[in-house]
């Protein structure tokens, strides 16, 4: 297993700057050669996603649509619960937001409970909001 960190990641979405995209794109192409894939934990996604909007001035919709079609290509494999929780439709817009799910589905992987002070989390199952 190869984990790839938030640079990579970055670098294979924006392609800037274009010889450190070229580099990862080579490895990853490497990997996939030798029947392996790249992996990416959930905060790698969680970082990812923010800059994307922060630094590249994405929309939400563009980032997570950019996360999708990472993870549909098929030469990264997601090891949290980040490729499930992008298929949410309207998750752009959705309430509660991208992050905030996927913490949620962290701790239901593990059959735990959530609490928080987050008023629309409490619409998601096992959480208390306090």
């Amino acid at each position: 297993m190869t984990g790839l960190d938030t640079s990579v990641l970055l670098r294979l979405l924006v392609g800037d700057p274009h010889d450190q995209a070229e580099k990862a794109r080579s490895f990853l192409d490497r990997l996939f050669e030798e029947g392996e894939r790249g992996w990416v934990s959930d905060l790698v996604v969680s970082e990812t996603y923010f800059a994307l909007q922060y630094h590249y001035k994405a929309s939400k919709k563009e980032a997570l649509e950019a996360l999708r079609d990472l993870f549909a290509a098929g030469e990264i494999i997601g090891i949290g619960a980040a490729p499930e929780v992008l298929k949410i439709p309207n998750l752009h817009s959705a309430n509660p937001g991208f992050v905030d799910r996927l913490i949620h589905a962290d701790y239901s992987r593990s059959d735990g409970a959530m609490a928080t002070f987050e008023k629309k989390a409490g619409r998601l199952p096992r959480v208390t909001v306090l």
